[in-house]
């Protein structure tokens, strides 16, 4: 039974490792494309490893282009969109699980079916209406929509929480004078304290890597976000693939290290969302 036992932890163990590698390999091969030359990116058959590391690759790929001025745009809309997230759908969330108001589930399962919209859809008619208020080309088209809502997946996912916390804490609440401002402030986001942070992580990563909002919005090369700035490495003729992954690995870097650091509470958090209806 004990070399049974061990015989199965041996091949989850092996199918671990596996999987793992298998989806550390992206990874790798952009860090591999990084420390190349120009010379080695076409080479056949591929090299695992290259001979020389060329790692003036990257400060040529960050001196080229102003990756100071994209790194500080990606953070502004990046920062502003969490805050802006963080607030508008905790607030939704809050109506939509401790208020009880007259249609209020079916106003909710109306507002679920927005997430079988797909961003295509509705990017033409968002970019006509900023372009009416003249506001394209610039930050506001991509932070504004999230203080207006949060996202319907946000809601969705703090509203689960929520009904989760006893309604006892609301009448205790209630009974000291407290209103409903006061029982999100001091009672619910303290206690959703786990939840919120995997709607923020969320939202940070959905940001920071985000490429066809600010490609539908932006068009000066001074507004562009980290991930416009990188096609600029796209010649008229090939791309200077090298110089592209050693930009997108300093790029990544931010993304990794937001992660790391939040990964317990992103899993505890994700494991206390119950899906209560």
């Amino acid at each position: 039974m004990k070399k049974h036992s061990l015989g199965n932890r041996i091949v989850i163990y092996a199918l671990l490792i596996a999987g793992s590698l298998f989806f550390l390999f992206p990874i790798f091969w952009m860090l591999r494309t990084s420390l190349i030359n120009m010379g080695d990116l076409y080479q056949m058959p591929p090299k695992l490893l290259p001979d020389d590391l060329s790692w003036e690759n990257f400060e040529q790929a960050l001196g080229a282009y102003p990756f100071g001025r994209f790194f500080l745009n990606s953070t502004i809309i990046t920062a502003s969109a969490m805050l802006g997230v963080l607030f508008s759908s905790s607030v939704c969330a809050y109506s939509f699980s401790r208020i009880h108001w007259k249609g209020r589930d079916k106003v909710f399962g109306f507002i679920l079916t927005g997430l079988m919209i797909p961003f295509f859809v509705v990017m033409i008619p968002q970019y006509v209406f900023w372009n009416a208020l003249h506001l394209t080309d610039t930050f506001v088209p991509l932070i504004a929509p999230a203080w207006f809502g949060g996202g319907i997946f946000n809601i969705f996912l703090l509203r689960q929480f929520f009904l989760g916390i006893p309604t006892e804490l609301d009448e205790a609440a209630k009974v000291d004078g407290a209103g409903h401002f006061r029982i999100y402030l001091q009672i619910i986001l303290p206690i959703g304290k786990q939840a919120m942070i995997v709607v923020g992580l969320l939202t940070f990563l959905a940001n920071w890597n985000d490429y066809l909002g600010p490609l539908a919005f932006i068009t000066s090369e001074s507004n562009y976000t980290l991930m416009q700035g990188l096609t600029l490495f796209q010649g008229s003729y090939s791309a200077q693939w090298h110089l592209m992954m050693a930009a997108t690995s300093v790029i990544v870097i931010p993304s990794l290290i937001v992660f790391l650091v939040a990964q317990r509470h992103f899993i505890e958090g994700i494991a206390m969302t119950g899906i209560k209806g």
